[in-house]
């Protein structure tokens, strides 16, 4: 799996830092107008809450996801992804090993 990079973007120095830091990400801008986060989760459990659908591709590392109203727990290994609906949100589970990702908001 090669790992993603971005040309012509701008970068948001400032990070977005969650759960008392055990979850950081930066904005990535396009220079269409989109954005994407990237980021690390350190081991643990937290939920998000979305407001537009996303796209939590998982870079490296592994997590387990419920997506909020199902009780299926999904397994997401390097290389893969999964998807939230917007006004929704998930609860992401790392174990171990730090979890990297981008996340990209898709169109409703």
């Amino acid at each position: 799996m090669s790992t993603p990079s971005f040309s012509n973007v701008t970068v948001d120095a400032k990070a977005n830092v969650y759960f008392d830091g055990r979850v950081v990400s930066h904005t990535v801008r396009f220079e269409d107008g989109s954005k994407k986060t990237l980021g690390l989760i350190y081991a643990g459990e937290y939920h998000f809450g979305t407001a537009a659908p996303e796209r939590m591709e998982i870079i490296a590392g592994s997590c387990s996801v419920v997506l909020d109203g199902s009780s299926e727990v999904l397994t997401i290994e390097a290389g893969s992804h999964f998807d939230v609906a917007g006004n929704s949100g998930f609860t992401i589970t790392v174990a171990g090993e730090i979890c990297e990702y981008v996340c990209s908001f898709l169109e409703a």
